[in-house]
């Protein structure tokens, strides 16, 4: 990697506060990052994963500690599915290496296609939901017992490790929906995500950091850390007094714009 320019930096700052600020807000946009440094910044696609995983484990520690001091975290839950996401993870770092690069950016852009492009179904499912509380009370029971099984938590940890570590979402976006459709609470699933988060990232950060010459990058690694976790922490502070509703359509109509951009 050649050496950053000013404005390059002052991109990367102020993208890593910005996209941490909505995650402390509603727990996504972390599939923006690794978007940004290939698709904008032209970055490696390893070296952008590098960045972007190091952010997603700043968010997942600040995120689930915050959501457990608020009672939202099933810690137990956590830890199953963050065996599975771990696993996953490890998997998904070692496929990407066998992968050609552009094949590596495709898959990247379909992912945040998909985050996008779900981010608004659920949204629109959830109104739906809203109007018919009775069934949403029956759903939430029928599919309830998904969750306490250990196997099935495992299972779609290493699922979503895999796809999250390989394409560099940072697991929430994925995660969060999931666990909603198997009648896990909204705030709950949050949680849930931000700290499997934590699992997915540690073996990704090691892994992709393992590939780029991390030693010459130590003062941006220091700047994504400062300013992606301060970004988490204000937006966890004015969670409750910014339109979370009107923030995620924002988010997911623009990655769906930006991703169906960079594939054509």
């Amino acid at each position: 990697m050649s050496e950053l320019t000013i404005l390059t930096i002052i991109i990367i700052a102020a993208a890593n506060m910005a996209v941490g600020g909505c995650i402390g807000i509603c727990g996504i946009a972390g599939f923006l990052l690794p978007m940004l440094y290939t698709g904008g910044l032209g970055f490696d696609v390893t070296y952008a994963l590098a960045l972007s995983f190091l952010a997603f484990l700043v968010s997942g520690i600040i995120g689930s500690r915050n959501y457990y001091k608020a009672g939202n975290l099933d810690v137990k839950m956590s830890v199953k599915l963050g065996i599975g996401s771990l696993i996953g993870a490890v998997g998904g770092v070692f496929l990407q290496s066998m992968i050609e690069k552009s094949t590596a950016k495709t898959i990247l852009y379909l992912v945040v296609l998909f985050s996008g492009a779900s981010i608004l179904v659920r949204m629109w499912n959830e109104k739906k939901r809203e109007k018919s509380n009775s069934n949403k009370a029956s759903t939430e029971i029928a599919s309830g017992s998904l969750t306490d099984n250990v196997i099935f938590l495992v299972l779609l940890g290493i699922v979503t490790g895999t796809i999250c570590s390989l394409s560099g979402a940072g697991g929430p976006v994925l995660v969060m929906p999931l666990l909603v459709a198997c009648g896990v609470s909204a705030r709950i699933a949050v949680g849930v995500a931000l700290f499997d988060s934590v699992f997915i990232a540690i073996p990704a950060c090691i892994g992709y950091l393992s590939r780029i010459d991390w030693m010459s990058a130590l003062g941006l690694l220091a700047l994504i850390i400062a300013t992606h976790g301060i970004g988490v922490w204000l937006g966890s502070r004015f969670a409750g007094k910014v339109p979370v509703q009107g923030l995620k359509i924002f988010v997911a109509v623009f990655s769906v714009c930006i991703a169906i951009y960079m594939l054509l």
